[in-house]
């Protein structure tokens, strides 16, 4: 299933389908079903404690959906043996059960689609994860992530900013398939034991009547960085005329920065969502910026700043100094180069400017 307008829907979607003829319509195992309105899943959603279920429902029923909003379906039919395909539609249907349809929720380890690769890999006795876990093309966690949620500003931010450096190893296409897509390529290219193709046959079901799936593409830091220049240029200059109206401007960036930082601490120390750990760009986005907002409004009402204020301006431009180090570190490191380029001549600049011009001429 092609990816939809609705953020819960931008990965796209796969299912299985087992089609026997004397079971009668063709049954889908969506593994992407979940509950709303099911007591504390909004608290388990912040958390990263949230549960997903498999449901077994007619093809044509699960397709009503995807028909309605536009989203393109297709089907590969896969060249299982008898034995094989018996054992798959087994184990889905035993799988689909009520007490055995609920798992733990991952976005990246254990999702609908990673859901369908096992199953899948299990069926072939292994033969998924020997052809696909010693191949890479350098995807990561991040730049499908961020890639896939493009079209939706808020989605794109969230995973850029939020993802720390774990999200930055380059997967192999085994963890690739977490998303629908990369998995319909990677069955593509698998070969059975006796070198015939795992899929003999694809169908699209329903047109794709959205926008496509964007395009891979290279992210260049370079224009980042010409807009932290620019800004840290108009801070400078500002702040040479009217330090007081630099500094009320300052207010609404350091409470945005204190804001985003104290949510990075959140999810790192606060939630289960083991991707958002140890991100490195609290040191962009920090939470120190909270002890510049005193100082700020006492300049802007044309007070001294106060012995803390300087202090704490060098610190949190040597905190971005800092993440630059880190960037360059061969080291697990995360690429936030972006961020780096846009917010280090900011924090510098004003470090620079009201420093050392702590009350109005």
């Amino acid at each position: 299933m092609q990816p939809g307008d609705i953020f819960f829907e931008r990965f796209g979607h796969n299912a299985i389908v087992v089609d026997d003829p004397a079971r009668g319509e063709p049954i889908s195992y969506n593994f992407g079903y979940f509950d709303l309105d099911e007591p504390g899943f909004t608290a388990n959603f912040i958390r990263g404690h949230m549960e997903y279920m498999l449901a077994a429902l007619p093809l044509s029923q699960d397709l009503a959906y995807y028909r309605h909003v536009g989203r393109g379906v297709s089907i590969q039919w896969l060249d299982l043996d008898p034995d094989q395909a018996r054992a798959l539609a087994a184990s889905l249907e035993e799988n689909a059960r009520p007490e055995n349809a609920r798992y733990r929720y991952d976005y990246f380890l254990d999702n609908c689609s990673t859901r369908v690769r096992d199953a899948l890999d299990e069926a072939l006795g292994g033969l998924l994860a020997t052809q696909l876990q010693g191949r890479s093309r350098g995807n990561t966690y991040r730049a499908d992530a961020v890639r896939l949620a493009s079209p939706t500003p808020w989605m794109w931010l969230g995973f850029d900013v939020g993802l720390g450096p774990a999200a930055d190893r380059p997967n192999s296409r085994w963890q690739e398939a977490f998303v629908p897509m990369r998995l319909a390529e990677a069955l593509r290219d698998t070969r059975l034991p006796d070198g015939r193709p795992l899929v003999i046959g694809e169908v699209e079901l329903l047109p794709h009547r959205l926008d496509p799936e964007p395009a891979e593409a290279r992210r260049h830091w370079w224009p980042w960085l010409l807009a932290g220049l620019v800004v840290a240029g108009l801070i400078t200059w500002a702040g040479g005329r009217s330090p007081a109206r630099l500094a009320a401007a300052a207010l609404p960036f350091w409470a945005l920065c204190t804001a985003v930082g104290a949510l990075i601490a959140l999810i790192w120390f606060g939630t289960e969502h083991r991707f958002g750990w140890n991100n490195y760009n609290i040191l962009l986005f920090n939470p120190l910026c909270l002890l510049l907002l005193p100082g700020a409004w006492r300049i802007a009402r044309g007070r001294a700043a106060g012995r803390l204020f300087g202090w704490v301006l060098a610190a949190v431009a040597l905190c971005g100094v800092l993440a630059l180090f880190l960037n360059w570190m061969p080291v697990l490191p995360q690429r936030n180069m972006p961020w780096i380029c846009l917010l280090l001549p900011l924090h510098a600049a004003f470090w620079l400017t009201l420093s050392r011009r702590p009350t109005p001429p």
